[in-house]
C-alpha cells in the first residue's frame, strides 16, 4: 500500500502535491500543506520521453527518476560528485603562501584577484569559489578539498518506505 511521503501514513490513494518547491506524494490530510499538481495527458514529447505514433512511450525515465517514486535505492544527484572545501582551507592557504614567501598582494596579483579576497580567505570569512579554488591549488600546489566523494559510505539511506519527511523534520511548534 502506498505511503505518504510527509507523515508516513499508509493510504489507498496519494495526491501529487507541491510543498515548498518539492513535489511529494501525500495523503489527503497532508496535501493541505501545499498545492495539488495536476497532470494532463498529452501526446506531445517531453524532455524525458518520446511518444511514438501508437501512443507508447520510449526512452523514458532514467534509473534515478524511476526509483524516486518509492523505490528503495537512492538515486545520484549533482552533489554526489562534488568535493567539499576543507575545514582548514584558510590555514592551508596562509601556510602555503608564507612558505613561498609571498605577500597577500603578490599572491593576489599572481592569481589576477583582489588582495582583499586573499585576506578574507585566510581569515576564513568566505569560501573560495570553484575558479579561485582551482587557481589557488595550482599556484600554491595544495589541495583545498576534503574527501574523495566517498561520503555516501557513512550514510545508510535505508528503505525509503520506512523513512518519511515527518521522521526527519523538526517542527517549530514543538
Amino acid at each position: 500500500m502506498p505511503q505518504c511521503e510527509m507523515c508516513g501514513a499508509e493510504t489507498s490513494s496519494l495526491t501529487t502535491t507541491k510543498v515548498e518547491g518539492a513535489e511529494l506524494e501525500l495523503c489527503d490530510g497532508c496535501s493541505d500543506f501545499g498545492t495539488e499538481v495536476r497532470t494532463t495527458s498529452s501526446s506531445a514529447s517531453t524532455k524525458y520521453s518520446t511518444s511514438s505514433s501508437d501512443g507508447s512511450s520510449s526512452g523514458g525515465a532514467s534509473s534515478t527518476e524511476s526509483s524516486s517514486s518509492g523505490g528503495s535505492s537512492r538515486g545520484t544527484d549533482m552533489f554526489d560528485d562534488m568535493d567539499e572545501v576543507a575545514t582548514d582551507y584558510d590555514q592551508r592557504i596562509r601556510q602555503a603562501r608564507e612558505s613561498e614567501e609571498l605577500s597577500q598582494e603578490d599572491l593576489a596579483n599572481g592569481l589576477n584577484e583582489k588582495a582583499s579576497l586573499i585576506r578574507k580567505l585566510e581569515r576564513g570569512d568566505v569560501l573560495p569559489s570553484d575558479g579561485v579554488k582551482r587557481k589557488l591549488e595550482r599556484r600554491l600546489d595544495i589541495s583545498l578539498t576534503e574527501g574523495t566523494g566517498d561520503a555516501d559510505t557513512d550514510w545508510d539511506g535505508g528503505d525509503s518506505a520506512t523513512t518519511t519527511l515527518g521522521d526527519v523534520v523538526k517542527r517549530k511548534d514543538e
